[in-house]
């Protein structure tokens, strides 16, 4: 049982261009057609949760590319497409209810996604592991992964893979101190 943050980040901590652009990645050079243990990462996940902004921009990605159940944080009216109603809910209030609730009903592991959500886990110490993957490119500015926190949170480095001499991606689990 854990909840984990997989996520790619440019050299300066941005998860995103400041218009939430993500052109920036589709230029790691990938000749093998790699999805850099992704597929082995979700077959782990029993369920996504994500924030409003991240669920609008897979939007406008053509097909959904989850075949695990995605709630999505709001406080606001979020229009789901007609083909997606039975595979995403609209969550919202206290995130350690909402992960209890969500374990409940069997989803033992959760793939934590966006920049405001994933803050918001971490500062109610609700992140178990994270799994970031370096990308050498500066953006100057735009979203960042990580915000101010109430507290430290330490973790431990278990592992760090090289893809393509381009890319590193680093495990991380939380160390309760």
């Amino acid at each position: 049982m854990a909840n984990y943050v997989y996520i790619a980040t440019s050299l300066d901590g941005f998860i995103a261009a400041s218009d939430g652009g993500l052109d920036w990645l589709e230029k790691i050079p990938n000749p093998e057609g790699s999805d850099f243990g992704y597929a082995d990462f979700m077959s782990g996940i029993d369920a996504i949760v994500m924030g409003r902004k991240t669920f609008d921009k897979v939007l406008t990605f053509g097909s959904w590319p989850y075949d695990k159940p995605v709630y999505v944080l709001s406080k606001s009216k979020v229009n789901i497409p007609k083909e997606l109603e039975n595979k995403v809910k609209i969550v919202n209030g206290d995130l350690k209810k909402l992960v209890d609730q969500l374990k409940e009903v069997g989803h033992q592991n959760l793939y934590i996604d966006g920049g405001i959500t994933i803050q918001g886990f971490l500062e109610e110490d609700l992140i178990d592991e994270m799994i970031i993957t370096r990308v050498p490119v500066l953006l100057g500015n735009g979203l960042p992964l990580f915000g101010k926190l109430t507290r430290r949170l330490y973790f431990r480095h278990t592992r760090t893979e090289i893809f393509n001499e381009t890319l590193i991606k680093s495990h991380y689990t939380r160390v309760r101190v």
